[in-house]
C-alpha cells in the first residue's frame, strides 16, 4: 500500500498534494494523526482520496460500498462527496482502528450517511446480497486483505447496478505485479485479478497509477 502516487518522488508528491488537490481540513487532521500509526501505510494517497471524491460527485453516486476502511480517509472522502441522503456501507474487521474513523465521521457531520459493518468482509457482502442488495450500488471501492480480492471483486460486481463504478486499490503493488521471479500471496492474487479483470466482458476496466495503482472498472 502507499500515501504517495507510485514513482513520484517526495518533493513531486508534496507539490502535487498542495496544489494538485483541494483537501479539505479535517481530513488533512485524519491523514496526520494516521501517519504516526505503524500500519499508516496502510491508508490511500490524498491525492487519492480526492479522485475517489470527484467520481463520486460526477457519478452523482447516492449508495457506496468500501471494503477496508482502516482509519477511515477514503470512507470520509466519499462521505463528503456524497448527497444528504445518499449512504455508504463499509465493512472492515477492526474496532480499533474504525473507531478513529467515527471520531472524523462524526466531526465532518457525515455519520449518518456511513454504516459500518464489523465482521469478516466476504461475510457482510454475502449479509448485503441475502438483503436484497444485488444491483444496488453506485460506486464501490476495495482495499483490503489481497488473496481475497477476487471474492470481493465478484460479489461487488454483484452488488454494482449496471454502469455502476468498482474501484480496487494497490493493483500495481509497487511493481511486484510486473516482476515474474516475485512470487507471494498478495503479489499472486492481484496479478491474477488484473488478468481476470483485462479479460472479463462484464466490465470495461483501465489501471490508473494513482497512489499504489488503482483500477477503474465500470459494470456494463
Amino acid at each position: 500500500m502507499s500515501t504517495s502516487s507510485i514513482g513520484l518522488s517526495e518533493t513531486l508528491h508534496a507539490y502535487l498534494v498542495q496544489v494538485g488537490t483541494r483537501e479539505p481540513e479535517i481530513m488533512r487532521r485524519l491523514r496526520e494523526e494516521t501517519a504516526r500509526l505503524e500500519q499508516r501505510n496502510m491508508q490511500i494517497a490524498p491525492e487519492e482520496g480526492a479522485v475517489l471524491a470527484l467520481l463520486v460527485r460526477l457519478m452523482g453516486a447516492r449508495r457506496c460500498l468500501e471494503i477496508g476502511t482502516f482509519t477511515g480517509y477514503s470512507s470520509l472522502a466519499v462521505a463528503l462527496a456524497l448527497p444528504a441522503d445518499g449512504r455508504l456501507t463499509c465493512c472492515d474487521l477492526s474496532r480499533e482502528w474504525t473507531d478513529v474513523a467515527r471520531r472524523y465521521w462524526t466531526e465532518a457531520g457525515v455519520s449518518d450517511r456511513i454504516e459500518l459493518r464489523l465482521g469478516p468482509a466476504a461475510e457482510s457482502l454475502d449479509a448485503l446480497l441475502a438483503e436484497g442488495a444485488a444491483g444496488s450500488i453506485d460506486f464501490a471501492f476495495i482495499d483490503a486483505d489481497k488473496p481475497s480480492y477476487d471474492t470481493y471483486y465478484e460479489r461487488s460486481l454483484t452488488l454494482l447496478r449496471s454502469g455502476g463504478l468498482l474501484a480496487i486499490d494497490n493493483v500495481l503493488w509497487s511493481g511486484r505485479v510486473a516482476e515474474p521471479e516475485t512470487s507471494d500471496a498478495d503479489t499472486d492474487a492481484i496479478r491474477t485479478l488484473n488478468a481476470k479483470i483485462h479479460a472479463d466482458g462484464r466490465v470495461d476496466p483501465v489501471i490508473t497509477p494513482i497512489g499504489d495503482g488503482l483500477t477503474l472498472a465500470l459494470k456494463r
